[in-house]
């Protein structure tokens, strides 16, 4: 993969957002030497919060593809925002995906692979990353999903 990560961005239709700020007493992103570790990213859209429910009940686990790659969308506009270019992103080390479900739903891996397929899609290699996939019983506002991130930069 020889083009940039804005350039793969545009051409899977990826316009990012401006970051959200945080809605809590916490920062969105903190550097320690070379790693970055992104708060949790809900889907937050250009219309605001969406996703707003229980996979296993509103969402299938299509919609809850969408929702953690939307997700995944607001991790690189939170890191790009604290670094300035994707292109020193080294490699995305670590996901934690939770998945708003009921508690008979078990393929939260199907749902956060919305989120890890689209920062392969992204990042390349770079983009292959640890992972942990849970349910919980319940995520800020009510969202399907909350994904953060740690991220190895230059």
């Amino acid at each position: 993969m020889s083009d940039t990560i804005e350039a793969r961005l545009a051409s899977l239709g990826v316009t990012l957002p401006t970051p959200a700020a945080p809605q809590a007493n916490y920062v969105p992103v903190v550097r320690t030497g070379n790693l970055l570790f992104v708060s949790g990213q809900i889907p937050i859209g250009p219309n605001g919060i969406e996703f707003v429910g229980k996979v296993g009940q509103e969402f299938g686990i299509e919609e809850g593809r969408a929702c953690a790659r939307l997700c995944g969308i607001n991790i690189i506009a939170q890191t790009k925002a604290a670094i300035g270019d994707l292109e020193k992103v080294v490699r995305i080390v670590k996901l934690v995906g939770m998945v708003n479900s009921t508690p008979d739903f078990t393929d939260q891996p199907k749902v956060i692979n919305g989120c890890s397929d689209f920062l392969v899609d992204v990042f390349g290699d770079k983009g292959r990353h640890a992972r942990s996939a849970v349910s919980v019983a319940s995520l800020p506002f009510g969202v399907a999903v909350e994904i953060e991130a740690v991220i190895e930069v230059a």
